[in-house]
């Protein structure tokens, strides 16, 4: 007997990204000693995400032609520009209003500009590399070298205008981009080699959506409320927007730029640090925390939804028999 399992998942939008992720969240969620008490090869898949990432990184980089890299830097460059932008807009607007403090009291309880900017600022770099490789094209997925800039503290603490970064972590930066230009290499170095690792990617996609799952706590969104709901769904809106004119404005399709529309994992990290460098967000810092860490299972659930029914709309329908390509005139016979 089979089970069209693969058919299923091709039906659900981002199915094969969605599906894994979801379940390694709920596992994560109610069952959190599962990779521990199985440990060994069961473990890694929980918790396998990064070497899974590095691997992806090869073979996408694989599948890269070398040629394309100026397509890279403008694709790249300009949807790194856009989440920037749209972070120091944010900030200056909410930063007038709501200063360092989060809001006490109401429905927006424990909302703060170091969250809104800190959600909005970083990509969720796996799931963007994930979704191009299924949906996009190779130099898209290539793109995030560019784009993993966003990583980490250093362009919120510029944005809030923070004091005190000593050093750019360039090494970390580095570190991001070999495995795709190892890839690059490989693949430009011999054609053979590009045909055998760019056949690998689609088949990873799922594992590491199940690892990048097993790392969501969904008690999250629920200790956040309405508040990381909103947060999340508003991460989408106000950057998948821009996002998505400025890639069809680069010559894309939208796709990418719905694709980059998400808050990173480690952006929940962001807050803590911020205050540890200025103790003035150190009260907003507590909720900014939770708030982050909903945006991103909200955006982690929203977004390959959205990048994989966009897609769908950009394919060429099949024209009808019978007729002549891109017009309704009978063929001859």
């Amino acid at each position: 007997m089979q089970i069209p399992i693969k058919r299923t998942l091709d039906r659900i939008p981002g199915g094969m990204m969605l599906v894994p992720l979801l379940l390694g969240a709920v596992i994560n969620t109610f069952f959190p000693t599962t990779p521990k008490f199985f440990g060994s090869f069961t473990g890694a898949l929980f918790t396998g995400a990064l070497p899974i990432l590095a691997v992806f990184y090869v073979c996408m980089g694989a599948s890269i032609n070398v040629q394309a890299t100026p397509y890279i830097l403008k694709k790249g460059g300009s949807l790194f520009a856009v989440k920037i932008i749209m972070g120091i807009l944010l900030g200056l607007v909410f930063g007038h209003f709501l200063g360092e403090a989060p809001i006490a009291a109401g429905m927006f309880a424990g909302l703060s500009t170091l969250a809104i900017v800190a959600a909005m600022n970083d990509t969720n770099g796996g799931l963007y590399m994930a979704l191009m490789g299924q949906y996009g094209k190779p130099e898209d997925v290539g793109a995030y070298s560019v784009m993993s800039v966003e990583s980490g503290p250093f362009l919120t603490m510029v944005t809030l205008g923070v004091a005190g970064l000593s050093a750019f972590p360039w090494p970390t930066l580095v570190g991001s981009i070999l495995p795709l230009a190892l890839g690059m290499l490989i693949g430009h170095l011999d054609r053979e080699m590009r045909a055998f690792l760019s056949k690998a990617v689609p088949v990873m996609l799922p594992f590491f959506a199940f690892a990048l799952g097993a790392g969501l706590d969904l008690n999250k969104v629920w200790q956040a409320g309405l508040l990381g709901l909103g947060m999340g769904v508003a991460v989408v809106v106000v950057t998948g927007i821009p996002l998505y004119l400025v890639d069809r404005l680069t010559g894309g399709n939208g796709v990418a730029g719905v694709a980059a529309a998400s808050t990173a994992g480690n952006a929940a990290t962001v807050p803590m640090i911020v205050a540890a460098a200025n103790p003035v967000y150190l009260e907003a810092a507590k909720s900014a925390t939770i708030v982050i860490a909903a945006c991103v299972v909200v955006t982690s659930i929203l977004v390959p939804i959205l990048t994989a029914w966009l897609a769908g709309r950009q394919r060429p329908q099949p024209r009808a028999a019978g007729t002549i390509a891109g017009t309704d005139v009978p063929e001859r016979v």
